[in-house]
Order: C-alpha cells, then sequence, then structure tokens
C-alpha cells in the first residue's frame, strides 16, 4: 500500500503555482521538471521486442523534433565559454536524437532469468562493474542505440524494466543507500531513482516528495508499476513544500537525494514554439536560487553524519558547481565529498568533465551518449 501525504494549504498552492518556477505546468515550464531519466518522453509510441517477447525490436522513426534556434544560441554561447572542445561533442550528441543511447535497469521484484538471458544473448552487458557500491542494481546497455519501449502500466503487475538515461543512476550510487537507512527523494517525479534506490537496498523508510500535482501522481503511478505492496510498506509518497520541508523534519533521515528541477537541455533544444523557449530561457535565472533553497532543506532535513546528493540533468555551470557552492559558504558544519572512486570505477562507460567545480559533470559524446549528469555529495558534520 502507498501512504500519501498531502498538502492542506490548497488555496495557497495554487498562488505559488502561478507566481513561483517550482510550479509552473508543463505549458510554462514543464520540461524544467523532465529528467533524462523519463522513458515515455522518448520511446513512448515504440512497439514491441521481438527478440525478447516475440515481437519485433525495430523502431520506426517518428518525425524529425524541430531544434529551437533560440535556445540552442544561448547554449552555444555559454557552453562554449564553460566547456570548450566537451561542448562541441556533447552539441553533436544534442542535435542527434537518433544516436541516444538508452540503459535498461531491471527489476529485482519480478522474475528476470529468462529476460536478462535473452538480452546479453543480444549483445547487452551490465553497466556496472562489482566495486561500484551496489550488488543488487542491475542495468544493462548496448553498443549500439537501441531504443525499447517502456513496458505498459497493469495494476498488480509489475514491470520488468525501467528505461533510463544511464548517467541517471549515478546520483543513486553515491548517495550508497544501506539497508535500514532512512531516506528521502525530496523531489521524486517521475520515481525512476526512487525505484533504483530500492532496487539497491532496503531501506528502513523511503520518502518520496513531489509538490506538482501532475507530477506527484506520476510518481504514485511508478512506484504501484515496479514496487510489490511488501515493499511500499516502508515508502510513503508526500506531497509537500520541498524548500521548507527541513526545518518540518530536521535531521530525520541518514541520506536525502536531491534531483532538482533545472533547465534540461535535452528537452529544452527541442522546443516547437520559440515563445516558449524565450519564457525558459527568461526563467532561468531564478533556478539557481530555488535549487539553493532545495539543497539547504535537504541539508536540514538530514542528521549529524548524514549525506545529501545534489543532482541535475544541465550542463550549466550556474545550476551545478555555483549552487553547490554558494550553500557551502553558508553551511560552516557543511563538507564535500569526494566522488573520485565513482568516477574512476565508470570511466570506461562515462565522460566526466575533468576538473569539474564541486562534483562529477557526465558531458556526452559519440559512442558514450550519457548525461548531461552533474552530482555532488554533501555531508553534514
Amino acid at each position: 500500500m502507498i501512504r500519501v501525504l498531502r498538502s492542506r494549504n490548497t488555496i495557497s498552492s495554487l498562488k505559488n503555482r502561478v507566481c513561483n518556477p517550482y510550479y509552473l505546468n508543463p505549458q510554462g515550464l514543464g520540461c524544467l521538471w523532465y529528467s533524462t531519466a523519463d522513458p515515455d518522453l522518448k520511446v513512448e509510441s515504440l512497439k514491441g521486442l521481438r527478440n525478447v517477447t516475440g515481437q519485433s525490436n525495430q523502431v520506426k522513426s517518428g518525425p524529425r523534433r524541430q531544434v529551437c534556434q533560440l535556445v540552442l544560441d544561448h547554449f552555444d554561447k555559454q557552453y562554449n565559454e564553460e566547456l570548450g572542445q566537451l561542448w562541441t561533442k556533447a552539441r553533436a550528441v544534442l542535435l542527434d536524437p537518433q544516436c541516444w543511447q538508452y540503459g535498461l535497469m531491471l527489476n529485482r521484484f519480478t522474475e528476470l532469468g529468462e529476460l536478462s538471458q535473452s538480452l546479453q544473448a543480444q549483445g547487452f552487458s551490465s553497466l556496472l562493474p562489482q566495486d561500484c557500491g551496489s550488488s543488487y542494481l542491475q542495468c544493462l546497455v548496448h553498443p549500439a542505440q537501441n531504443r525499447f519501449p517502456s513496458q505498459k502500466h497493469r495494476p498488480s503487475h509489475l514491470k520488468q524494466l525501467y528505461l533510463l538515461n544511464a548517467a541517471s543512476l549515478l546520483p543513486v550510487l553515491a548517495l550508497g543507500v544501506r539497508d535500514g537507512d532512512r531516506v528521502l527523494d525530496l523531489c521524486s517525479a517521475p520515481g525512476g531513482k526512487a525505484v533504483a534506490i530500492l532496487q539497491c537496498a532496503t531501506p528502513g523508510l523511503l520518502h518520496c516528495n513531489e509538490w506538482d500535482g501532475e507530477r506527484w501522481r506520476w510518481l504514485r503511478k511508478t512506484l504501484q508499476s515496479f514496487v510489490p505492496p511488501t515493499v511500499m510498506d516502508a515508502v510513503r509518497v508526500l506531497n509537500l513544500d520541498g524548500r521548507v520541508f527541513g526545518r518540518s523534519e530536521a535531521g530525520a533521515y541518514d541520506k536525502v537525494l536531491v534531483d532538482a528541477p533545472c533547465s534540461n537541455d535535452r528537452s529544452w533544444l527541442y522546443t516547437s514554439q520559440p515563445k516558449q523557449g524565450a519564457l525558459w530561457l527568461q526563467q532561468r535565472a531564478k533556478l539557481p536560487e530555488l535549487q539553493k533553497e532545495l539543497l539547504s532543506s535537504a541539508l536540514a532535513a538530514v542528521r549529524p553524519g548524514g549525506t545529501v546528493v545534489y543532482s541535475t540533468c544541465t550542463l550549466s555551470h550556474a545550476e551545478n558547481g555555483r549552487v553547490v557552492e554558494g550553500v557551502l559558504a553558508s553551511c560552516p558544519d557543511v563538507r564535500l565529498q569526494d566522488l573520485g572512486w565513482l568516477a574512476h570505477a565508470l570511466s570506461h562507460r562515462f565522460t566526466f568533465a575533468p576538473n569539474s567545480a564541486h562534483g562529477l559533470l557526465v558531458v556526452p559524446e559519440e559512442g558514450r551518449t550519457w548525461g548531461p549528469m552533474f552530482l555532488a555529495k554533501l555531508q553534514k558534520q
């Protein structure tokens, strides 16, 4: 059973939806929310898995998506300065969706023997080495740009596969959840990272919070699709303001994940309306303040000695390293943790930007199209 806690202040919430970017709907800043791990945004029209289920896995290409030139020009100016040659490589990948790779996270709560063997026979291999921090989490990747359909939601039936950008698993690995931990996923929708947390370990409790109503419903549906009722007994789905959550639950958690709303580079490039792109770019400058509020709230919610992982799916330094730097400056009892071990363990799979300030930055390039993904790990003293 999924236990739910929703905000009581409905009138206040409706007002905030209008005036705060944290609430804007998909007609406003919706794509700020859409993680590159969201499978249905990319493959909802795909049909079948012949080699696995007896149906064809050949994908018909849909209409070619149009790039928003205004957004691309903005990215070119910013990222050429921040990333140099790395942006040239990332740009080529982001402008060619047909080359994007997808990972298949396997659901350990289902029977996987036949499926796993079939996928490996097709050339899929494990993304994660043994020394990567989780013996349970399984994600398979293919050297080609194979795209598979996300399985449809069926009540009382668990899905076997979660399609994702494999870089979205890095924040979960960095968090290092262990059995019995009290865990908060502060910005949880659509739920992929919450599912990944439950693949890694059996926490004592997992609180999944999402303030946006539509995405909150999406989160509930995701959990119902992947997690059995016996495991869901330790899960609560919350509908609260993440910016003030930490003050009401101070020191309650061992580990907190903040997969913050951000200017999702993949989605922003393909807005079909120039006016929409212009609106997003105007709002982009407001995001770092929101992200700092969420990260500060997470640090308030974690106990002394506990850890917080902050992540985004943008290349923007203003939303990545500068956010972490700003919060560290205002929190003398917080220390940045080294993630070099994670980059070393996965350097054969991902391209990490050298000298990325205050964390790891995954930059997509040909043959390794994972990312963008930034992550930083903080410990409260």
